[in-house]
């Protein structure tokens, strides 16, 4: 089959169509082992406390619709000012998860 002539060690970032897929696996001459494929989203949250708030809530939001949050990088910090205060506190998020590979599709 085509995954026992595909050998990857470590850890890959694919891009495909705008989207981000990792992919791990440890191939054997006798086929797959383990694969992990993890998808990527890009999110803001905001606070009117600080960036670390904002960090806080918006993974706390997005794993209340995504299971299997891994990771999450800090793509950027901005924020809204008024007067000499911020006001509120803003940060782009990279948020990735794995895809659950044992998931039967009910359609």
């Amino acid at each position: 089959k085509f995954m026992n002539n595909f050998q990857l060690h470590g850890k890959t970032t694919i891009k495909s169509l705008g989207k981000n897929y990792n992919f791990s696996q440890i191939t054997t001459r006798k086929g797959l082992i383990k694969m992990e494929i993890k998808k990527h989203l890009k999110i803001t949250g905001n606070s009117n406390i600080s960036w670390k708030d904002a960090i806080v809530k918006a993974v706390e939001e997005t794993s209340k619709t995504i299971d299997y949050l891994s990771d999450v990088t800090i793509l950027e910090q901005r924020a809204k000012i008024q007067g000499d205060k911020i006001i509120e506190y803003f940060v782009d998020l990279d948020i990735s998860f794995s895809v659950d590979l044992e998931r039967k599709n009910n359609q």
